[in-house]
């Protein structure tokens, strides 16, 4: 007897976008420049408890405001159609629209929770600075809750079998996931700022 199939897998697809020409060093200066001048966006952070800044709920113009930011907002666009191609998706005639994005300046200690995308399909994140100790994303099997009396998994099984995975980034590296995919930061252990772009792509 052998194992005949392995169901619904969960992919994640990932694009070294690079930094052609000088791309995430463009990038780290909108970021940095976005943290210092957005009052707004540093009161919301400090008032809901994240550890650092970012401008989700202050800015929604981000590739109007900055050239850079723009040409990653291709570049996401480019790669959410490649991905929609591997997962098989009919589009039925509409299409894949970025929807929304923002910075996340992460500060030394900082984290973010668990929590899924709503009212997206394709969910992601750009890494402009990754320091070392920064940690790396963790992505929950959408399982878990069912799993109730499982025996504990043994020390080598495979990270298709783990409940929890962690995918290291690089600069220059984007991920990209279906947004009902639960997924977690763990705290910033660097001493330096982790930075990221992260974004939602709705279907229109």
């Amino acid at each position: 007897m052998t194992l005949a199939l392995s169901l619904f897998a969960t992919p994640i697809w990932r694009a070294e976008i690079g930094d052609a020409p000088g791309l995430n060093a463009e990038l780290e200066a909108c970021c940095r420049s976005a943290a210092e001048d957005d009052a707004a966006g540093r009161r919301w952070s400090a008032k809901t408890g994240y550890g650092g800044y970012t401008s989700y709920a202050s800015l929604d113009d981000l590739p109007w405001r900055y050239p850079a930011v723009k040409a990653l907002a291709r570049a996401i666009d480019r790669e959410a159609k490649a991905f929609a191609k591997a997962l098989h998706w009919d589009l039925r005639g509409r299409r894949l629209a970025l929807d929304s994005l923002w910075i996340n300046v992460l500060a030394p200690g900082g984290m973010h929770s668990g929590h899924i995308h709503p009212q997206s399909v394709i969910s992601g994140t750009y890494y402009v600075a990754v320091p070392d100790g920064a940690g790396a994303i963790r992505f929950e099997d959408p399982r878990l809750p069912m799993m109730m009396a499982a025996p504990p998994l043994g020390a080598k099984a495979p990270d298709e079998r783990r409940p929890f995975v962690a995918v290291a980034p690089a600069p220059g590296t984007m991920l990209l996931w279906e947004s009902w995919l639960r997924h977690e930061v763990p705290p910033n252990r660097a001493a330096s700022e982790r930075i990221s772009i992260s974004f939602n792509v709705a279907w229109r």
